[in-house]
């Protein structure tokens, strides 16, 4: 019986985030057809129209860097329920939003080929946190086990909790 209820808890976490879609080409498409107006709102996919986005990680690590801010990264997926989900609820946050003004912010529906940015897997949605000094917070963590970085919408007010712990460690480490 103690067998039979971690297998239907395992596969309940399994289930709450996205399979990684391994196929580049479809993705391709899917982005040049998204012609939208206003640069930043294209930036934000979403996830916070207001809010300054930067475009690559490789920019996103010199702004956090050079601001001493730390940096916040979102990874998720277009056709990706959950991290639509996800969105939403962080969009219409209005707490988030106004938290998410003190970071460098970035939101990827790719992966970048740093190992960092996946250190147990490639699923979405996951959100990490890198300090100034370009470190991965393994120590910033949503609640499932086996994927630590990831946060559905009910998880929104640890999510929340989370980006003031990422500053507070900032004040307190640098």
């Amino acid at each position: 019986a103690m067998e039979k209820s971690y297998m239907s808890m395992f596969l309940l976490l399994v289930a709450i985030s996205c399979a990684v879609a391994k196929d580049v080409g479809k993705k391709e498409t899917k982005e040049t057809k998204e012609t939208k107006p206003k640069l930043p709102q294209t930036l934000s996919r979403g996830w916070g129209d207001q809010l300054i986005w930067t475009q690559t990680y490789e920019e996103a690590l010199f702004r956090a860097k050079h601001s001493n801010k730390p940096l916040m990264i979102i990874h998720h997926l277009d056709d990706c329920p959950h991290s639509q989900a996800l969105k939403k609820v962080f969009a219409e946050h209005k707490d988030i939003q106004k938290l998410a003004e003190k970071f460098i912010l970035l939101n990827l529906v790719y992966e970048t080929t740093d190992k960092n940015l996946s250190p147990d897997g490639q699923y979405v949605p996951r959100i990490l946190f890198i300090d100034p000094s370009l470190t991965v917070r393994a120590d910033i963590t949503g609640r499932y086990s086996n994927r630590l970085y990831a946060y559905e919408p009910s998880d929104i007010s640890l999510l929340f909790s989370n980006m003031q712990k990422a500053l507070k460690l900032l004040k307190t480490e640098l």
